[in-house]
């Protein structure tokens, strides 16, 4: 038995329970790991709160990102050996002390990336890699709009879109973490509790808008993201921390400058084998350069998982958020 946080009914934080579970030997293709370190992400919330459906049913293992040591390999597992450092994203199960997971979907950890690194980033980190280089291929030059600057994908957004030579403009929710999104990448902070963000875009940019909009944040700020674009400009929009985007009609695109919009998810853009080992390798070689750094800001006893969501859907959270098994 190995201590584990599992969601037994939808619901708020307090629907993560500390319990202690079995976890069997790896099966085909199958590799089990001894975690050192579990991420935090708005979409472990989701799927507490029953926005996504548990693939695996009632009760789960709440948590998709996780780095630890592998300590068995199952039958037909031939790139992976005990004693290897890994990381990993993929189907929930990462709050816990073990787990078994999927030999092709692990990749292999180099010396200079830690395992709290690569929990704070292997989801996180993944996401940037794709949203800036496939979803919308940001370059010397690129205008680009980051809600949530400085959240836990926003630091590293802004910071990667720097070291591409973009202008970065990011949103923010007070004036400490305008200062910490200026640390990481961004040119100009806007306050969007206290500022129009659309009027200050205009004014940052003279009246030309920006490339793309990177929004995390869904319900609070659309449609008002579409304004902050150029005729055929990219909106990006990839999570729901303030609410699902409701449904609108599609001419708006058009009326805004035959806009394109787009809703990508890491679990297709990595859904093949040589596509992860790639992305996973960009990623560790601009934390391993220091272009990009992985803030983690914020430690938890795993026990405590439920804090941690509480204070991640408050707002009382910068950078990556991890768990200690």
């Amino acid at each position: 038995m190995v201590a584990a946080v599992r969601v037994h009914k939808h619901g708020g934080p307090e629907a993560l329970m500390f319990d202690n579970v079995d976890i069997p030997a790896p099966g085909q293709g199958q590799i089990k790991i001894k975690q050192h370190a579990c991420g935090v992400n708005f979409i472990d919330a989701y799927f507490r709160m029953g926005m996504y459906p548990s693939p695996v049913g009632m009760p789960f293992i709440a948590g998709n990102e996780s780095a630890g040591e592998v300590i068995a390999v199952g039958p037909g597992v031939t790139d992976m050996k005990i004693g290897d450092r890994v990381g990993f994203v993929g189907p929930l199960g990462a709050y816990a002390a073990e787990r078994v997971i999927p030999a092709d979907r692990a990749v292999k950890l180099p010396a200079n990336i830690t395992y709290e690194q690569a929990a704070g980033m292997m989801l996180k980190g993944m996401t940037v890699q794709y949203l800036l280089n496939r979803t919308y291929k940001v370059e010397k030059g690129t205008v680009c709009l980051i809600h949530a600057a400085a959240g836990g994908v926003g630091m590293i957004a802004s910071q990667w879109a720097n070291h591409l030579g973009a202008t970065v403009i990011g949103t923010v929710g007070s004036k400490e973490k305008a200062e910490i999104a200026k640390k990481n990448g961004c040119h100009h902070t806007i306050l969007y509790r206290d500022e129009d963000f659309v009027a200050r875009v205009k004014e940052i940019t003279s009246g030309k808008l920006c490339d793309v909009v990177y929004d995390g944040i869904g319900k609070t700020t659309f449609p008002a993201s579409l304004d902050c674009l150029r005729p055929m400009g990219y909106f990006v929009s990839f999570g729901s921390a303030s609410g699902q985007i409701d449904a609108f009609n599609i001419n708006l695109l058009q009326a805004k400058g035959s806009l394109f919009a787009t809703r990508p998810t890491l679990n297709h853009y990595a859904a093949k084998r040589e596509d992860l080992m790639s992305m996973s390798k960009d990623l560790f070689e601009k934390v391993g350069s220091g272009a990009v750094k992985i803030p983690i800001n914020y430690k938890y006893p795993l026990k405590e998982a439920g804090q941690a969501h509480k204070d991640m859907e408050g707002r009382n959270t910068t950078g990556s958020i991890i768990l200690i098994p």
